[in-house]
């Protein structure tokens, strides 16, 4: 599966889709979904949590392994998608699909900062050697 070109990307494997309103979607993208496996839970960050860039806000736990999420900006969360709370599978089904939250980010710039399609497919091909 490609990458999406209208998103951007984290080192860590987050997706980050800008959305009309201002706020970003944060999802992890396919190689993450393909590496963790099956998912079995998420556990998402509250509602009005102040994210520092970097920080770690949620968790998704596959039959394999539990990863951390990342904040791929700084900023607020302003929704969680808590249909994955009884549909985790989603993830798997369609990563770029299943968002896991929203934010409002501090500053909208650090969202163009970060990797575009081609520089994240890079990044996956470099961890695979």
């Amino acid at each position: 599966m490609s990458n999406p070109g209208n998103l951007k990307y984290t080192a860590s494997h987050e997706w980050v889709k800008t959305e009309a309103d201002g706020t970003v979607s944060v999802g992890i993208t396919h190689h993450a979904q393909e590496l963790l496996g099956d998912m079995v839970f998420v556990e998402s960050p509250a509602v009005g949590r102040k994210l520092k860039a970097g920080e770690e806000c949620a968790v998704v736990e596959s039959v394999k392994a539990a990863a951390d999420v990342y904040a791929p900006v700084g900023g607020t969360v302003t929704e969680i998608n808590s249909e994955l709370d009884n549909a985790p599978e989603t993830i798997n089904e369609d990563p770029y699909a299943a968002w896991l939250f929203k934010l409002k980010p501090d500053n909208a710039s650090d969202v163009s900062g970060l990797m575009d399609a081609t520089a994240y497919q890079a990044h996956v091909d470099s961890e695979a050697h």
